[in-house]
């Protein structure tokens, strides 16, 4: 219910933010996956210092923002952890057209506390039932946030999801997944690489195979609801020399 009142709140004020932003003196409004956080923020603080006005981030799972959309929000741009989200928006007529482009990739990795001592290869049938004991495996949602996707693909290629379906603690999004193991919640998470490079309280127990799930990618797109005349060149500026020199800088691949 929490997930959802935010969900909510957020609509309705991106709904009340319909004017043009300029005239508010605020600059676009973007909607992205919670994992791309810290990687935005740099951007938005630099864009902010080429003496633009600085873009407004707000993030969830992409599931929710791309419902959000869907539902009205007169938001600018939309930043998806997946090409099945972002094929949702466009399908519903909702982008502005010639505007999708690639922006960033990821990779998948195991997590724990950082002062746990569990050790393991992750790989075909790798123990992860035993490491678990009586724990939970924090990820997120997946039957609809594209992190726990991933991860539960991963799983099935490896052969073990069965053991661990049972014991899966699903949160709202890839953050949330990763504070359960942070406060100790669960002993292990799935999350990003670059989640899990953003937090001192964990440590990275392995990495899975790139061939074990799908290809993760970031797509960004300007939406069809969209009244900034900044928000274009924001988008320009992201998927540009500069915007991906700062996401690499913070794990995530670019090219």
């Amino acid at each position: 219910m929490k997930a959802l009142f935010r969900a909510l709140l957020l609509m309705l004020l991106a709904m009340a933010g319909a004017g043009p932003a300029t005239a508010q003196g605020r600059g676009p409004l973007v909607l992205a996956a919670a994992s791309m956080q810290e990687a935005l923020t740099d951007a938005a603080d630099r864009w902010a210092a080429l003496k633009h006005l600085r873009p407004v981030l707000s993030f969830a799972a992409s599931s929710a923002l791309a419902r959000q959309v869907e539902a009205g929000a007169k938001a600018d741009l939309f930043i998806s952890a997946d090409e099945e989200w972002m094929d949702y928006v466009q399908a519903k007529g909702l982008l502005r057209a010639n505007t999708r482009a690639r922006l960033a990739g990821n990779a998948l990795v195991l997590i724990a506390r950082k002062d746990s001592r569990v050790a393991l290869n992750v790989g075909a049938g790798f123990p992860l039932a035993r490491a678990l004991g009586g724990g939970r495996l924090a990820m997120a949602d997946p039957a609809a946030v594209p992190a726990g996707r991933y991860g539960r693909d991963a799983l099935m290629k490896l052969g073990v999801w069965d053991g661990v379906a049972g014991k899966v603690a699903a949160a709202e999004n890839v953050r949330a997944a990763m504070a359960l193991v942070e406060r100790g919640a669960a002993p292990l998470g799935i999350v990003y690489a670059t989640d899990a490079r953003a937090s001192a309280r964990v440590r990275v127990v392995g990495v899975f195979p790139a061939a074990s799930h799908a290809p993760i990618t970031y797509p960004v797109a300007l939406l069809k609801a969209s009244a900034d005349p900044q928000a274009e060149a924001f988008r320009r500026f992201l998927i540009g020399r500069e915007g991906r020199a700062i996401l690499a800088r913070r794990g995530f691949t670019v090219r």
